[in-house]
């Protein structure tokens, strides 16, 4: 059975960084195309970013654009999101999520991802 599993969360000041991780396992998740999004308390889940399969594509919301950085390394069937700048507004549960067709997180079909993490937390104080 294939599993995502979110790592990396934690507290921590605005301003400052935090990187994430997304390991898969149970399936070769290297032909899938990768994302991130996040929750805030009270507020619908929201992407964040999206990387294609062979990492040469990546995609942000605007709301992080320049302080978040998604990679991947394919060989350890892991994804990552480096957060840089971190607002309190960014505090939220950040969940990954895996789908064959990179287009589904562009084109915000987000509720037809195929697998989809537990989440981690992040917060930030001010």
């Amino acid at each position: 059975q294939v599993q995502l599993v979110e790592s990396g969360g934690g507290l921590v000041q605005a301003g400052g960084s935090l990187r994430l991780s997304c390991a898969a396992s149970g399936r070769d998740l290297s032909r899938y195309a990768m994302g991130w999004f996040r929750q805030a308390p009270g507020k619908e889940r929201e992407f964040v970013a999206a990387i294609s399969w062979s990492g040469a594509n990546t995609y942000y919301a605007d709301s992080v654009k320049g302080r978040f950085t998604i990679s991947r390394d394919s060989a350890k069937n892991t994804e990552y999101l480096q957060m840089d700048s971190l607002k309190p507004e960014d505090t939220a549960v950040y969940y990954c999520a895996a789908d064959p067709t990179y287009g589904r997180f562009i084109h915000s079909d987000w509720a037809y991802l195929e697998i989809w993490g537990q989440g981690a937390l992040v917060t930030v104080s001010s």
